[in-house]
């Protein structure tokens, strides 16, 4: 069993491979959308708060630990959303889902990426399925152990 440094450490494990993934797709030509960049700030929040967290008192790495399990959660949700978005269930910004352009006229010199158009599918998932997948487990990884885990045992 873990302890919750351990959990901490291993949430920092798995967010920092994925987002160093996520960067690999985009650096072999899979350009992100705004949203597959919005879905990053999780991950730019929960890596240096993982790793943080798992230095502090065992106290201090339970509350850690809701705190990186409820980003994660909002994570999944978010990536629920996209993939939505993806799969055509509901509409996404019309900023990004090739809508007309108001307030503008549009950056020529960037390459449109369309929200509602994923880059890649790997076994039938884009990778914003992947995102919710992935953050589900970080999540409860996170707030199991948060739960199941009082000061004194550590």
């Amino acid at each position: 069993m873990l302890t919750q440094r351990q959990t901490l450490l291993a949430v920092f494990a798995i967010t920092a491979v994925v987002l160093v993934g996520a960067w690999g797709f985009e650096y072999f030509g899979y350009a992100p959308c705004e949203l597959c960049l919005m879905q990053r700030y999780a991950y730019y929040a929960v890596i240096p708060l993982s790793l943080l967290f798992s230095f502090l008192d065992p106290k201090l790495q339970r509350g850690g630990l809701y705190f990186v399990g409820l980003i994660m959660l909002g994570s999944m949700i978010f990536g629920i959303y996209h993939a939505g978005v993806e799969w055509k269930f509901w509409q996404g910004p019309t900023t990004c889902t090739g809508g007309t352009v108001t307030g503008g006229l549009p950056d020529l010199t960037k390459k449109a990426v369309m929200c509602d158009q994923p880059a890649i599918r790997i076994l039938g998932l884009s990778l914003a399925g992947w995102n919710a997948i992935v953050s589900a487990v970080v999540a409860w990884l996170a707030l199991s152990k948060a739960q199941g885990s009082s000061s004194a045992s550590q």
